[in-house]
């Protein structure tokens, strides 16, 4: 969920290690029932505090006439198992696709989108992570789910 989020794989190792801390150092003494709902709204948390930061220090960048640093792309790995390379640029293509998709939903959107889909949340756990309210997670992902059907009807049909 945060490297969908974020865009960026370091940068979302690091807000997993973050929200992790945050979860062993203030909920530790928590049954271990409770610590996968309250990882999730600390991670949550943490994406916001991201996207917060990254809006500021991108505002930032841009008055000293400066672009955002560009991510560098990783080389790109074939898996030994999958049969034929061409399924597996299928496969690439069809998640670029996903992800460039999930960037043009709102961040709420998104949330809601990934901790249904995803993480296989129900409406009320969503909620809890998201710290809104029930009917505000069915808005968000049936906007999300309407949208991603339209961007994506081409490839995967």
């Amino acid at each position: 969920m945060a490297r969908l989020a974020t865009g960026s794989r370091d940068d979302a190792l690091d807000i997993v290690q973050d929200a992790m801390f945050k979860l062993v150092e203030k909920y530790a003494d928590r049954p271990a029932a409770e610590w996968g709902p309250l990882f999730r709204k600390i991670l949550q948390s943490r994406i916001n505090d991201w996207y917060r930061h990254n809006r500021i220090r991108n505002r930032i960048l841009v008055w000293f006439g400066r672009d955002a640093e560009q991510e560098e792309s990783e080389p790109c790995m074939l898996d030994s198992r999958e049969p034929l390379p061409e399924d597996h640029l299928q496969s690439e293509r069809r998640i670029t696709r996903l992800e460039e998709a999930l960037d043009q939903l709102s961040l709420r959107q998104r949330q809601a989108f990934l901790l249904r889909c995803w993480e296989g949340l129900d409406v009320r756990e969503t909620a809890r992570a998201m710290s809104c309210s029930e009917g505000s997670v069915k808005t968000h992902y049936s906007r999300a789910v309407h949208l991603l059907r339209g961007l994506l009807e081409d490839h995967w049909q």
